[in-house]
């Protein structure tokens, strides 16, 4: 994951109060963090079409229970790092003001 976020202009880590998020600026463009059954999830920023596409897909996709465009996933031995790359994308690209969104190549 920070491979593909710490990629993009002025997105960083830090410690979150559970786990690890990226932000650019104050905008949180992912979260990932264990949960106390041992599986890892990750939390990200979606369209509105999309969020409710990936809800409906159900596991290993998931609608958090906060912000409308928030959208949460389990990672596992399932997950797809190419199409995670894409959401990662895409999150970015929603969060990150106009002009650092401009410099990322969207995939497809």
């Amino acid at each position: 994951m920070d491979a593909v976020l710490g990629a993009f202009p002025r997105c960083r880590a830090e410690p979150a109060w559970v786990g690890t998020r990226w932000r650019v600026g104050s905008a949180t463009v992912a979260h990932v963090f264990g949960g106390e059954d041992g599986l890892f999830r990750l939390t990200f920023r979606a369209e509105p079409d999309e969020v409710m596409a990936l809800a409906h897909l159900g596991d290993p996709y998931f609608k958090a229970s906060w912000g409308s465009d928030v959208v949460g996933l389990l990672i596992d031995e399932r997950t797809d790092w190419t199409e995670l790359a894409e959401l990662l994308t895409d999150s970015y690209c929603i969060q990150a003001p106009e002009r650092l969104a401009a410099q990322v190549e969207r995939p497809g």
